[in-house]
């Protein structure tokens, strides 16, 4: 976005646009400028109050909020917002949101739809192509002096021929399967309905997409019906030689289950970006090489940055001039 359509407005007109921040997202963080130049950003994070009281001496004034995922707007934060009319999510999914009490309050809800979705996709190639051609372990292996003096490098596994298997086909698995597919693998997928326009097998559910793949990469939101999904018997179903590779969300997996299989060999290994309880990952995961990990930031560049920052600042225009929004959750 160009500067120089971020002018400061006058000092009155500011004050009208209102935005609280209950702490700040990162494409907020990174482009705070920007923000601060358009609208009057009360920062709930920066206050020497308790959150419960910031929210209380704002609660008549404030309309919308700007959040993601990192804060939980709980019906207990709506409650304490009865001004508000409108959550500006950073964010893709609204698994952070209490979309039940937004929808019974009438509060909108808007998101940065797919912007963030081909970066995710790059990704979790990326991090399906390093599990299984060992390529973070052999970087390891490099600094740790141990080539040529140690045993050989162990073999990867190639790329070409797999069977890989994707957790939802919603705009992040498909582009996924379009990488995936040029890569020379045999893509098929489970999603809430089948796609009757693509060319992938689709199966029913999860545990048979399992036994019917070399490698599941999951792009599924959270939800009552997905956490835990990938469980026991699907990690067992995908068998010893089997990868698994989550940029959905940490929850999807039963994460003692799969620390447990990924220890006794249940399973080939793992790239994960999301974890269950982040930024808390599992101690036993950092001495296995099989297992990438990335700290929850795969989403994040440059570009998708300013990509999202316009499409954010455009939901909020819009919101203080009474324009349609760019973007807007469906209330279902």
């Amino acid at each position: 976005m160009d500067p120089k359509h971020h002018q400061s407005p006058p000092p009155e007109s500011q004050d009208l646009r209102q935005v609280l921040v209950l702490r700040p997202p990162p494409v907020f963080a990174v482009h705070e400028h920007y923000f601060s130049t358009k609208f009057h950003i009360l920062k709930a994070y920066d206050s020497p109050l308790p959150t419960h009281d910031f929210l209380k001496a704002y609660a008549q004034s404030v309309t919308v909020v700007l959040c993601s995922g990192m804060f939980p707007v709980t019906a207990e934060v709506l409650r304490n917002l009865p001004a508000l009319q409108l959550l500006v999510s950073s964010a893709t999914g609204v698994n952070h949101i209490d979309m039940p009490e937004c929808r019974r309050r009438g509060i909108r809800v808007s998101n940065v739809v797919d912007v963030f979705s081909d970066d995710v996709a790059d990704a979790a190639v990326g991090l399906l192509i390093d599990v299984l051609r060992r390529i973070s372990a052999g970087d390891r292996f490099v600094r740790g002096g141990r080539w040529p003096a140690a045993a050989e490098h162990p073999l990867g596994s190639k790329l070409g021929g797999k069977r890989v298997g994707i957790v939802g086909l919603g705009n992040i698995g498909s582009k996924v399967a379009i990488r995936l597919e040029a890569m020379g693998c045999i893509v098929s997928y489970t999603s809430r309905q089948q796609k009757h326009c693509l060319p992938y097998t689709f199966y029913p559910n999860v545990l048979q997409l399992a036994s019917g793949s070399d490698a599941l990469i999951l792009c599924c939101v959270l939800t009552d019906a997905t956490r835990h999904m990938i469980d026991n018997r699907v990690m067992r179903a995908l068998g010893k030689t089997g990868v698994i590779v989550n940029v959905a969300r940490g929850a999807v997996i039963d994460e003692a289950e799969f620390v447990k299989c990924l220890v006794e060999g249940e399973i080939a290994g793992a790239g994960l970006d999301v974890f269950e309880n982040e930024p808390n990952v599992p101690k036993e995961l950092f001495g296995l090489d099989n297992v990438v990990l990335s700290p929850h930031v795969i989403a994040c560049t440059k570009e998708s940055f300013h990509d999202a920052m316009d499409v954010l600042i455009g939901n909020l225009e819009a919101f203080f001039t009474n324009k349609p929004l760019l973007t807007l959750v469906p209330n279902e």
